[in-house]
């Protein structure tokens, strides 16, 4: 087949290519040239930023026609829009890759399903509405056949493990030094992650599928982890001692620290869990890499590629944990003297 990714370098992308080349479709990747590209040769490129939607659009006009679009990196409304108009009546398929992130939160129940209603508690979130919006509206009118895949957290190579409370650095170093970890809330909120390639071949499985036309689909991982367990995976995955854990109510955490508790306000605290049953049936999707060796093949990947992460966020962890056990300490003694 003959298929075009816009993107085509970043995190799902890259394993998609792979697999899509192994067996023998004509790959052709658009995209801004900026990231390196870890993708095998064969791959045909185009370059240009899709941003610049009437010299995009007039460069996939020249490209010709192809079997399957998958958007990997339509993130702004204008973007899906620009789509429409680029490729009406000219693919047989357009996959986008959107989020969890476009439902309400907290659900109406869990685990989620594909009929959830619409929300989106951040800008991300809601754009990402948009975009599924106007391009299954583009299906209905037939401009082109739609299937719209949703990952929750997807990780793996090239990226590196999660840590909700900050931008992660030094958090692995934390967990190896037996340092205590933050965690929002009582640490009970559910969480899942799944590895690059499992989602990658739920890409793989949807193009040409028409059983998928029309569709949306949940890529998320399988096994349903409490924050704690979450943590306690990484260290076993690290070969480290069980970490302790400093629990921290999200409310304080935004009022301590409101640049770093952005996304634990508006998605950590809340359970993230997901029904794949329709990719199961649909695309096949299996989740077959756990959290533990994905971790693993993560971090192997992190140390040969990149430089060591700032120690420890230069101490900010240390400082917000001192400053909530200070306030724990003086509320405690004000209660008890009360009490008394």
């Amino acid at each position: 087949m003959k298929i075009l990714i816009i993107g085509g370098t970043g995190l799902i992308s890259t394993p998609l290519t792979h697999f899509l080349l192994e067996r023998g479709d004509e790959v052709t990747l658009y995209n801004r040239g900026a990231t390196p590209s870890r993708v095998p040769a064969g791959t045909q490129m185009l370059h240009g930023d899709r941003q610049q939607y009437t010299a995009f659009e007039s460069q996939m006009q020249a490209a010709g026609s192809f079997d399957c679009v998958i958007d990997m990196v339509g993130y702004a409304p204008e973007d899906a829009a620009s789509i429409v108009r680029a490729f009406k009546g000219r693919i047989g398929q357009f996959i986008f890759c959107s989020t969890v992130d476009v439902y309400r939160k907290p659900a109406t129940r869990y685990p989620y399903t594909e009929a959830e209603a619409y929300g989106g508690l951040n800008t991300y979130g809601r754009n990402k509405v948009i975009c599924e919006q106007t391009l299954l509206a583009a299906h209905t009118r037939h401009d082109f056949p739609v299937t719209i895949i949703r990952p929750a957290y997807t990780y793996g190579e090239s990226r590196g493990v999660l840590y909700p409370v900050g931008s992660g650095g030094g958090y692995l170093d934390r967990i190896r030094a037996g340092k205590p970890i933050i965690v929002h809330g009582d640490g009970s909120s559910l969480w899942v992650a799944c590895h690059i390639d499992d989602v990658a071949r739920a890409f793989v499985g949807a193009i040409g599928n028409s059983r998928a036309f029309g569709k949306s689909y949940h890529t998320a991982g399988e096994e349903w982890m409490t924050w704690d367990a979450y943590h306690q995976s990484v260290a076993e995955a690290l070969g480290a001692p069980p970490p302790t854990f400093v629990h921290i109510p999200t409310d304080a955490l935004v009022k301590l620290v409101p640049e770093r508790a952005v996304s634990v306000a508006d998605n950590f605290q809340f359970n993230n869990i997901f029904d794949n049953s329709a990719a199961h049936a649909d695309l096949g999707f299996r989740y077959t890499i756990t959290w533990v060796e994905g971790v693993k093949r993560a971090v192997a990947w992190l140390e040969r590629h990149r430089p060591p992460a700032a120690a420890d966020d230069v101490g900010i962890d240390d400082q917000i944990i001192s400053a909530w056990r200070k306030g724990e300490q003086t509320a405690t003694q004000a209660l008890q003297a009360q009490a008394g």
